[in-house]
């Protein structure tokens, strides 16, 4: 679905865009809205690249609206807020993430979940309230409402606080709501890439005994020298499984590919839960058994409330939980793309939009 570019908006904007389904990014203007009342606009210096933005330049989940300027990790410096904002002010360091919209009144957005809410409104890609569509943070400039603006604290980087708008919540945010985030405790991270990297730092910071469990044996020293896991896992090696059956007290699995869940019940110790961030397109096996015996919980996460992103940062702060980045200019943002569709990065992009972003005119 492609619209024909208007001037909806007061402010002159530019970014980087995909045009079709190609999800080839290039030179865009475009215009934001006049800073509202309640509204925090903000100067963008970097902005993550989340495995989402992927699926969606090329339109692979069927929702895509082009032109798209894809980004829900920006983190920036406010350059102008409404005379009803309270919490923010010009020069603070802040951020937004995967949301800039909820309908503020249902049973979700009461209990500071705004990811549940039905009316939720994505950072890019998604219909305003006021009927036009959301640009996101490969571009020079950001305005959001107040509520879905975070503060990143003084000794966090910006570079390295920007992937924790989405990669760090998602981690986040199941660890705490499980149970899976006290000192002592054994848990199993599927995946090591851009989510599963720092959900090991988390749950480190946490006191957690952590198992990282990938399909791929040359990441093991990482896991255990670089990352400070405790124990790996090679997820295809059926006598290491089979040696580890009982001994964990939750798994964050992370990985998006197909990929059989049952090895992984088996990991768990009775009352152990399975918690689901990654999205794969088929539709998972799962038998009963292997969760009866045992009383074992399949759950899911997506992203963190508002409130709960907040903490996170703070406490990213606290316990220097910082990711793992590649800073890389905005040009080479359809290279970036290409590697990391071979998860050729250790472990997210940042683009670094405040020096790099070339205005066309």
């Amino acid at each position: 679905m492609t619209r024909l570019h208007e001037e909806e908006h007061p402010n002159k904007a530019f970014g980087w865009a995909a045009r079709d389904s190609s999800g080839l990014l290039s030179p865009f203007n475009f215009s934001r809205r006049a800073t509202g009342e309640n509204d925090v606009a903000f100067k963008v210096l970097y902005c993550g690249i989340c495995h989402s933005d992927l699926h969606m330049v090329k339109n692979e989940w069927g929702s895509s609206v082009y032109p798209l300027v894809p980004g829900h990790e920006v983190v920036g410096e406010v350059t102008e807020v409404g005379n009803k904002v309270q919490n923010f002010k010009v020069g603070d360091r802040v951020g937004v993430g995967c949301m800039v919209g909820s309908c503020r009144s249902c049973d979700s957005c009461k209990d500071n979940l705004e990811n549940y809410c039905p009316k939720m409104v994505l950072t890019y890609g998604a219909k305003n309230y006021d009927g036009t569509i959301t640009y996101g943070g490969y571009s020079d400039t950001m305005v959001a409402d107040e509520h879905f603006i975070v503060r990143i604290p003084d000794n966090l980087p910006l570079d390295a606080a920007a992937p924790l708008l989405c990669a760090g919540i998602t981690v986040y945010s199941p660890l705490r709501y499980y149970g899976l985030d006290k000192p002592g405790l054994r848990i199993g991270v599927v995946g090591l890439g851009g989510l599963g990297h720092v959900a090991v730092k988390f749950a480190k910071a946490m006191g957690v005994k952590v198992t990282v469990i990938s399909t791929s044996p040359n990441k093991k020293k990482e896991a255990l020298e670089n990352l400070g896991a405790d124990s790996f896992l090679i997820s295809r090696d059926q006598d290491q499984l089979q040696g580890a059956n009982g001994t964990l007290d939750g798994i964050i699995d992370t990985v998006s590919a197909q990929h059989p869940v049952l090895p992984l019940l088996g990991l768990l110790k009775s009352n152990g839960k399975l918690v689901l961030v990654g999205a794969p397109e088929k539709p998972l096996e799962l038998q009963a058994f292997p969760l009866l015996q045992g009383r074992k919980l399949v759950g899911g996460s997506m992203i963190g409330g508002i409130k709960e992103t907040q903490e996170m940062f703070d406490f990213a702060a606290k316990h220097n939980v910082k990711p793992d980045i590649e800073v890389v200019a905005m040009e080479y943002v359809n290279t970036a793309m290409e590697r990391l569709l071979k998860a050729d990065v250790k472990y997210r992009f940042v683009i670094d939009i405040g020096k790099t972003l070339k205005a066309t005119s």
